[in-house]
């Protein structure tokens, strides 16, 4: 059975992605725990009284918390036709990274989801802060991040996977995007974004030819698309161009994603993420993979070398 984290804040946004997750596995067995993290920086703001002492404030506050998600608790079981989907409502005080990372460590989540609406006040960032903040703290579970706009009419039939070819994947890194794109009969397209034009190195070459070997019982495909303004806005055109329904990466040290998280707009021109976006964790052990590809490909520049 599934596992999977639904973070709240009680807002439409939020909602969206409750949607989305439960009907995208509403064949499945799982149990949604839906989470509320609340802080004294929100609690503090809530005008109780004039000088309310600080436990009260924090006790009320967790009531009221606790009316909402069983509210949502409610009205998810009264619309839900899978018997084998089963619901637990936390409230936690704590920072939303605290409170997630403590929930995806004791209850084995296999899977966190959560809202989006990509826009800060005057300015457009490709996530929103909290989304921002999720991925770069949990190292050790899946994440998707569904914008506000989007609502699943048809489950994924077409994933894009965005990769420089730079990282050697594990097949366990992976294992959660295989899953689902099996699951829904979709396909894949590998995008490459070269730094620079030319030919893939060796260690490149290589790790492709692993990535496509994992992908073997997908539908998948290798697209090498130039850079434009920045990754956010070439990703999001072909994404645009080719009907794709969830973009993925995973989540490694100088990986697109990490730089995705620090692009500046790009000429003030608006932008912000408008399909589902998956964020895979680094497995440890790839690490020591990538020595290995390495290690082979320098095997093999070797063995041409001796052979001419």
């Amino acid at each position: 059975m599934k596992k999977i984290l639904l973070l709240t804040d009680f807002s439409e946004n939020s909602w969206n992605a409750i949607d989305y997750a439960t009907e995208l596995f509403k064949e499945e067995s799982c149990t949604f725990y839906i989470v509320n993290a609340y802080s004294k920086i929100i609690y503090e703001a809530i005008h109780l009284s004039d000088h309310p002492s600080e436990r009260s404030v924090e006790n009320t506050v967790q009531l009221d918390v606790l009316t909402n998600l069983k509210h949502i608790k409610k009205s998810l079981e009264y619309a839900n036709v899978n018997k084998n989907h089963h619901f637990e409502i936390i409230a936690a005080f704590g920072t939303i990274t605290e409170v997630t990372s403590e929930i995806v460590a004791s209850k084995k989540i296999d899977l966190i989801v959560m809202g989006t609406k990509g826009t800060t006040a005057a300015k457009e960032v490709f996530l929103g802060s909290n989304a921002v903040r999720i991925i770069k703290a949990i190292k050790n579970c899946p994440v998707v991040v569904i914008p506000s706009s989007f609502s699943l009419i048809s489950h994924p039939l077409h994933i894009a996977f965005a990769t420089e070819f730079t990282h050697f994947y594990s097949k366990e890194e992976l294992t959660p995007l295989i899953d689902l794109a099996i699951h829904n009969s979709a396909k894949i397209d590998i995008v490459h974004i070269p730094k620079q034009a030319g030919s893939l190195s060796e260690e490149q070459k290589f790790n492709s030819e692993i990535l496509q070997e994992y992908f073997n019982a997908i539908n998948s495909y290798v697209h090498t698309i130039k850079m434009g303004d920045s990754i956010a806005s070439t990703l999001q055109s072909f994404a645009e161009k080719s009907n794709v329904d969830l973009l993925a990466m995973l989540n490694y040290r100088h990986s697109f994603l990490e730089k995705l998280t620090r692009e500046p707009v790009i000429k003030n021109i608006a932008f912000y993420s408008k399909i589902p976006f998956m964020v895979l964790p680094e497995i440890g052990m790839s690490t020591s993979f990538s020595k290995i590809g390495k290690d082979i490909s320098k095997r093999d520049q070797n063995l041409i070398k001796d052979t001419v």
